[in-house]
């Protein structure tokens, strides 16, 4: 029970709680999909599945060349897929090596990708089965483990894990390895072994880890306190050109704040970090897999937070939330990494910043948007108006609110009383202290984990959030300006897919039904159903509608977001398995004339939330594609209500209702059944986007 730490509730521990934890069925068999989803049985079934659709087949050793390609061009579903055909080769032809490098490549690919947990378990397996080559699977996985020990905060641990790769690292391999033990030794406080260990990396000084020797070098003047001599080095690596020299002069630039504030001076602190921001502005967007390799691990990320931390402390919380609207269009950019077709247009992908003066003017009496930014020991929080800015420093570190979110989250897809608990303590932290005003309607930005908070179902003695403020929820405060200034009325045309034939195991009954009851609702309307809702026919059908209903399972890739997907029947029946649409197909539909998409049975925030922003892979390609507003529910979903849910949304909204106010009638239409009062039941949709959106009556 995380949460216990972080909010103080006492567990249930008699029978009845005992009872309260069975899951719901549809949750019992989605929580079995995503536990299941990257184990060996399952690598091994989705392996045989893509070998048998590959048209040429290659031999195992060239789909591990075709995993470390992958993982090292920052595409980790694909390494993933490419191991997987490995391990399939290697158990039809009872290679024992080939085994272990498959493994490893498993390893590489969820470490680079942050799934720590499953990285561990495929490194200590390569391991367990790689000692007949040491170099190559030996080496690379108890780095992989000391990369696990050192992102965990367990810099000894790392220590260990390193100096073992380091007894079995190549030739080649030996200075990636002892730059990562030189972090760990400046981690675990040792100055002097580090610069021991630094000294013998000196040949890399003409390779690709040059850069990255340098900031090391800089960081070891540091711990040996000499923050002029760190501040010089840092400066010495800003000035130099190269490929890549924005990158290196953002670390550079924010190597020198943390000089600065060494040296206690904080005001050249702020300007170091706020010029490596404005860097980041020119930086292409690529993933960088020796920086993985030599544990160092940058982030712009981290520059947006140091410097976030740093302008509230001094008070100006106006330009903490400007740079936290930065952060969010340069997140974005990191999640795709070049990856999408040539055609996508990355201003088109981010949108464009604004200002908070743009901000404040779009929004009406009565509306405020409600920021939140995670840093690693507190939370930020803006709730801006027409009227003006506030700005709030609520205690509670990121890991705990992570812990928090899930123990919530999982106490209401569990259908546990405790659920109501965990929402009052939840309001308490987050809600209460930004004295929101009566009845206004909220537009939440969430940030990490809290993009799977479902804020509706927080609560205090006057009632759930949503009895008190109708709500939606936006990627950042400037996509949701630049959404709500779309076409706010539309005409009543509905082109719904419900129940594609994929596997029995995967049948929505529900869900046809469900686009049978909220069709006759609108004046136009088109439906497919089982075997017509392939990739093909929704690819030719779906941009001619208005609102685009999909009642059928998407689910959220933590592993590589722009591998998130909606499931579709396959062309040819029986299905051999799902044939799914993912993400970066989504960015290259054009939905210019679909205003209002909704996801009506998808799972997509079942998986890890301890990062969250994957969501943004999925639902952003909906936006980039023309759509203004998203539907999307958090957990699976219960046919009756969903079904009345829908209904009443959509009766709502064809009735002249703002999308926003159509949400909360029908969630509080769900909520007013004695039957359907726990939130697993009412509360499972967000809407994302355009609040405005009406339907032409």
């Amino acid at each position: 029970m995380a949460l216990l730490g972080a909010l103080g509730i006492a567990p249930p521990a008699d029978a009845q709680a005992a009872r309260d934890e069975a899951p719901t069925p549809a949750a019992r068999q989605a929580e079995a999909r995503v536990r299941d989803a990257e184990t060996i049985a399952t690598l091994s079934q989705e392996g045989r599945l893509l070998l048998s659709r590959d048209q040429v087949k290659l031999d195992g050793y060239a789909y591990c060349s075709m995993s470390v390609a992958a993982a090292e061009r920052g595409d980790f579903r694909e390494s993933i897929e490419a191991a997987s055909r490995a391990l399939v080769v290697a158990a039809q032809t009872d290679n024992a090596n080939l085994a272990a490098l498959s493994r490893r490549d498993l390893a590489i690919a969820y470490s680079y990708a942050g799934d720590l947990p499953d990285a561990e378990r495929y490194a200590k397996e390569a391991i367990a089965a790689g000692a007949g080559n040491p170099q190559q699977v030996l080496a690379p996985s108890h780095k992989v483990l000391g990369d696990i020990a050192a992102r965990r905060g367990d810099p000894a641990g790392a220590l260990g894990e390193y100096q073992a790769a380091l007894a079995a690292a190549s030739p080649r391999y030996r200075p990636m390895v002892l730059l990562s033990i030189t972090n760990a030794q400046i981690a675990t406080g040792d100055a002097a072994g580090a610069r021991a260990t630094f000294e013998q990396t000196a040949g890399v000084d003409d390779s690709l880890l040059a850069p990255l020797r340098k900031r090391i070098e800089g960081n070891l003047l540091l711990a040996e306190n000499k923050p002029q001599a760190a501040l010089d080095a840092f400066a010495a690596s800003a000035a130099k050109g190269g490929s890549d020299a924005s990158y290196d002069k953002l670390w550079a630039q924010e190597g020198m704040g943390r000089a600065y504030l060494a040296l206690g001076d904080r005001r050249k602190a702020r300007d170091a970090w706020l010029a490596a921001l404005d860097e980041s502005e020119s930086i292409r967007a690529r993933f960088r897999s020796d920086e993985f390799k030599t544990g160092l691990f940058s982030d712009t990320q981290t520059v947006f937070e140091e410097t976030i931390a740093l302008v509230v402390e001094d008070g100006d919380y106006a330009q903490a939330w400007t740079l936290s609207e930065k952060s969010r269009s340069r997140a974005l950019l990191d999640v795709v990494r070049n990856r999408l077709a040539a055609n996508v247009d990355e201003t088109q992908l981010n949108g464009r910043a604004l200002s908070l003066d743009d901000v404040r003017a779009a929004l009406k009496p009565g509306e405020a948007i409600v920021e939140f930014h995670g840093l690693p020991d507190r939370m930020i929080a803006w709730v801006v108006r027409a009227d003006g800015i506030q700005g709030f420093t609520l205690p509670i570190a990121r890991k705990d609110m992570a812990l928090a979110v899930n123990d919530f989250r999982s106490a209401i897809v569990r259908g546990r009383p405790q659920a109501l608990t965990y929402g009052a303590k939840l309001d308490a932290l987050l809600i209460a202290p930004l004295s929101l005003r009566p009845g206004e309607r909220l537009v939440i930005v969430p940030n990490g984990a809290l993009h799977y908070m479902p804020f509706q179902a927080l609560r205090n003695a006057n009632g759930f959030l949503i009895q008190r403020h109708a709500l939606a929820l936006a990627p950042s405060a400037s996509i949701a300006v630049q959404l709500v200034r779309r076409p706010q009325r539309i005409a009543s045309d509905l082109v719904a897919f419900g129940n594609p034939r994929i596997a029995p195991e995967f049948d929505l009954p529900g869900a046809e039904a469900e686009v049978r009851a909220i069709s006759p609702l609108f004046a136009k309307r088109e439906a497919f159903l089982q075997g017509d809702v392939t990739r093909k026919t929704f690819s030719d059908n779906a941009p001619a509608g208005r609102i685009v209903h999909v009642a059928t399972h998407a689910q959220a890739d933590t592993i590589d977001p722009l591998h998130s997907r909606v499931l579709l029947a396959p062309a040819t029946q029986p299905a051999d398995g799902p044939d799914p649409m993912l993400a970066q197909d989504i960015y290259n539909l054009k939905f210019d004339s679909v205003a209002l998409v909704t996801l009506s049975a998808c799972e997509t925030a079942l998986g890890r939330i301890e990062r969250g922003d994957e969501i943004m892979g999925f639902t952003r390609a909906f936006f980039y594609a023309g759509a203004s507003a998203l539907l999307v529910s958090m957990w699976p979903v219960a046919d009756e209500s969903t079904a009345l849910t829908m209904r009443t949304f959509y009766g709502s909204l064809t009735k002249g209702a703002e999308a926003i106010d159509a949400m909360r009638d029908a969630q509080l239409a769900v909520l007013a059944n004695s039957k359907f009062a726990h939130p697993f039941y009412w509360a499972p949709f967000d809407l994302m986007g355009n609040w405005r959106l009406t339907v032409a009556r």
